[in-house]
């Protein structure tokens, strides 16, 4: 079986603790487009409360547990409705996939006093002041918690810095303590330094927190007995800190548990390359160089030049630790990485992760189901986004699961028509792809002897007319203008 993630979430998905149960409700369904894993977003209590999307963590042992940041329960639901999800995913066959956002914390309980030096944030290597005292909320004590589970608080020498001082201008502090000599070494030189992102940074180099963190992973596993991790914010982490707590978590748990991790660097596929090898190939990461090949692939429709789509890219130079997505959380419209592709080019890059033999493909929860948000845009107006399911989005998953299998063999010698074959294996038959993002064409492919006489039919349901391979194993298969047809035998 060819394996396939959802992010079944998004920014703007609904609250009012629907998203565990809806998920629990879909799982039949997911199993029977393909659908192999589910991503679920920061399932612990955020300073937001119940309308936080999860990224500004408070107390990673509240799942939804504990009367904290005024709700009980988190955006998505409760640890009940949690749990109960993971287990009726996992029952029907289909991995869950956690989102682990241990980059920073926010909403501290209590002002502590210390030493911090103001920083340049363009150049965060730059220090703009002398070393002063400043007041900030970074005591986690957890009091609604009471204890349960950890009794380990948080105080300023677990982080590295803070973006609030007590009656200071907003700025980036660095935090002077004992565990660390400046920021956290990072593989990208941008903004000096980019360890600080938001929030209170956590220090990794703390051996306390880094035991704490060992703990909470065990800890979080032992509750819906996830199967693998969605990391984010790798780029402001060090690389030294997952490949340890990586390696813990795989020890600790007795599982081999899939990681990606976010970091996203468009255009800079040698900076992906770096963290891989820093982190001696622990974790996947996500293609943002595809993803933004895809989104300029849209925008500039005909005049795009299709046999570029995959240029500079990690499912190019390194696809064993590629996941591959069309869209995702961030890139959605109103978003600080907003780079969606637009709505007539997601068929033709669906087609390019799902029917391909390289990269690990994640479908966006919007593109399966919908989604309607409102929210500012850059002017501070409000915008009503409606993003439609994509195309056929059920056809191309069916389609990788019953036929993107077996050799693949290409054919792009066109700019604007891009096709390959996939030959099959012992248990499934093959296929033909096409796309074009201009006119229609018919485009001349090998399917190989073993299919001589066979009629394919298109799988899309474009063309009522089948393609019979000829004696030597060739047919025309034929693609609607500015789309995408797939091709499998009768």
């Amino acid at each position: 079986m060819n394996a396939t993630i959802i992010q079944f979430f998004h920014w703007y998905s609904e609250g009012d603790c629907k998203l565990y149960d809806e998920a629990a409700k879909a799982a039949d369904y997911l199993k029977e487009l393909g659908i192999s894993a589910v991503w679920f977003p920061p399932a612990y209590k955020a300073n937001g409360g119940g309308y936080s999307v999860g990224y500004d963590p408070y107390d990673l042992y509240d799942l939804g547990e504990f009367d904290q940041k005024g709700t009980i329960p988190t955006k998505y639901g409760t640890k009940e409705q949690y749990v109960n999800a993971c287990k009726t995913l996992q029952e029907s066959g289909i991995s869950v996939i956690a989102d682990i956002v241990l980059n920073h914390k926010a909403g501290g309980d209590e002002k502590e006093k210390f030493h911090a030096v103001k920083v340049n944030p363009e150049n965060r290597q730059e220090n703009i002041s002398e070393p002063f005292e400043i007041e900030s909320y970074t005591k986690f004590t957890f009091p609604n918690r009471e204890k349960k589970y950890s009794d380990f608080e948080w105080n300023f020498t677990c982080f590295s810095g803070v973006d609030y001082a007590e009656g200071q201008e907003d700025g980036i502090y660095q935090i002077i303590h004992d565990f660390g000599d400046g920021w956290e070494e990072m593989i990208d030189t941008e903004k000096g330094n980019y360890d600080y992102l938001m929030y209170n940074d956590i220090d990794h180099r703390n051996p306390f927190v880094r035991e704490e963190l060992d703990k909470w992973g065990k800890w979080y596993h032992d509750q819906i007995h996830f199967d693998g991790v969605r990391l984010d914010a790798v780029k402001h982490q060090s690389p030294v800190f997952y490949k340890e707590w990586l390696y813990k978590l795989r020890e600790n748990t007795a599982k081999n548990i899939f990681a990606v991790g976010e970091y996203w660097a468009p255009g800079e596929v040698n900076l992906l390359q770096d963290y891989i090898n820093a982190t001696e190939g622990c974790m996947s990461l996500f293609d943002s160089s595809l993803q933004q090949n895809f989104h300029i692939a849209s925008k500039e429709g005909a005049d795009y030049d299709l046999r570029k789509i995959f240029d500079e890219t990690l499912t190019l130079l390194n696809p064993a630790f590629s996941v591959t997505v069309v869209d995702n959380h961030d890139t959605q419209p109103l978003q600080a990485l907003e780079a969606p592709v637009e709505k007539w080019f997601k068929p033709l890059a669906y087609a390019l992760i799902l029917l391909r033999e390289n990269g690990y493909p994640c479908v966006f929860y919007p593109d399966l189901f919908g989604a309607h948000y409102t929210d500012k845009d850059k002017e501070g107006n409000d915008q009503e986004i409606f993003l439609d399911k994509v195309e056929k989005i059920e056809e191309l998953l069916k389609a990788r699961q019953q036929f993107a299998y077996g050799a693949q063999k290409d054919y792009f010698e066109d700019a604007n028509c891009l096709a390959w074959t996939r030959e099959g294996d012992d248990e499934h038959a093959g296929c033909a792809v096409v796309l074009s993002n201009k006119d229609a064409y018919e485009k001349p492919m090998e399917m190989g002897e073993k299919y001589s006489g066979k009629q394919f039919y298109d799988f899309m349901g474009w063309f009522p007319e089948k393609v019979t391979i000829d004696e030597n194993g060739w047919g025309n298969f034929p693609v609607p203008a500015g789309n995408v047809s797939v091709w499998v035998p009768e």
